[in-house]
Formats: C-alpha cells, structure tokens, sequence
C-alpha cells in the first residue's frame, strides 16, 4: 500500500530576514514538517544555524521541526535541541563509528563510515525516544547501510543524496538503491535529502521514501503550493 508522502521544507533555503513569513508559507503551501540544518563546520565544510533559532521559530508553528544535526559530538547536544522545542532529531550514523582514512584529518570531507558503535549509537537513540521525540539515523551517500541492527529502534532513516553541507547540489541518483534497501525491512519513515525537486521526488518516492526535504526547489518556486503538490504526487 501507497504511503501518505510528506514534505519537509529545509529552511535553510529561507529567507531569514524574514524567516516567520517564509514559516507560514510552508505551512500555506502544504509542507507537513520544517527541517532545519545544523552544522560545525567540522563534521560538514559549513556553519548554520542553532538553538536559537529552534527556540525562535517554535511559538510560531505547529508543524513538527526535524534538527539534523550535521555535527561532531552530537549527543552532548541532543538535550539542548530538544528543549529549545525539536519533535525529531536526526543524528548522523558517521559520528558512531571509525572515519575512513580519506576523511580522518581536519577539513576532510565527506565524513564516512563502514560500521558503527552499535551500542553507542542506541544509546543516543533511547535517550531521544525517552525523552518524547522522534529518533532518525541519517546515513552520507558514501557509508554503506550498516544500520540493520538498529532499525527496530529507529522511528526513521534519513537518506542523505548529496554530500552534506551545501544546498543547490546535484542528486546522487546512486542513494536510491539504499532507498530500496531499507524499505525491504523497515516500516518507518523513509527520509530522502539533497537535491529533491519535480524530477528526483519521483524515483525517490518509488525507491521506498515517504518524507522528501525541500530547500531552494520550495523557497525559490514562484508557486510554492505547486511545488508541494508536485512533490507529494511523486
């Protein structure tokens, strides 16, 4: 059976300015979710956002707000996002396990993984769902899928198709088969992010995905409800 798709608009793609107009135009437009990019600088080439602005936006939407959290040493943070107001958080399966070589160093990126500290990683997963949110495990494109023993954990999977740390990049048409992977043997939620816009929404949905994040393909469309339903009929 079909599952409802949800669209999460990735307010980085937002004009800050004025960010709580860009907010109610997500959810006039038919966005069911807002995802909001944190990054160091460290685990990606980039710096965004923090807390701050969770705590700012959350008074003025109901929608659910997804952290991703796109940094070293996210558990010592995982409190902090979820009190400043987060429903989900997203922590990144390339921080519970030893980097390859290629990424080792300082600056080197993408981060990558070939396993993981399975104990470790569950650990920061009990801890977000004891707390009354939702626990999604993102993967990068290039670290296999090495999540099998924690997906009865999981409330979601996010899918990463493009490198991180950057919007307005290319889909990587390579993650679909991941897509697929996990939707042979888990029932929860399917995120797909990077590059998702009238032409990627449609294998990704096929493949298995059921939440596809929106960034400047949303922000950027001259009719932003258009764009949703385009993405929601995948």
């Amino acid at each position: 059976m079909r599952r409802d798709i949800l669209v999460s608009a990735s307010i980085l793609c937002a004009d800050f300015l004025q960010l709580d107009k860009e907010i109610k135009k997500s959810e006039a437009a038919g966005c069911d979710m807002l995802h909001v990019d944190v990054m160091d600088g460290h685990f990606v080439p980039n710096i965004t956002i923090g807390q701050v602005i969770i705590q700012a936006i959350r008074p003025i939407t109901k929608l659910p707000i997804e952290v991703h959290l796109m940094i070293e040493n996210p558990w010592l943070y995982i409190d902090s996002f979820i009190d400043a107001g987060a429903d989900v958080i997203s922590i990144h399966a390339e921080c519970y396990g030893q980097r390859r070589v290629s990424c080792l160093d300082l600056g080197k990126f993408p981060k990558e993984v070939d396993s993981i500290n399975l104990e470790k990683a569950k650990a920061d997963i009990l801890k977000i769902k004891q707390m009354g949110k939702k626990a999604f495990m993102a993967v990068n494109p290039g670290t296999p899928m090495c999540l099998d023993r924690l997906l009865k954990d999981l409330d979601g999977v996010l899918i990463m198709s493009v490198n991180p740390g950057f919007v307005k990049q290319k889909f990587i048409p390579e993650v679909l088969s991941k897509v697929q992977e996990v939707r042979k043997k888990f029932s929860g939620d399917i995120v797909i992010d990077g590059g998702i816009n009238a032409v990627t929404a449609k294998p990704a949905v096929k493949a298995g995905a059921n939440i596809l994040v929106t960034a400047s393909y949303f922000f950027s469309a001259v009719d932003p409800q258009g764009a949703v339903k385009v993405l929601k009929e995948g």
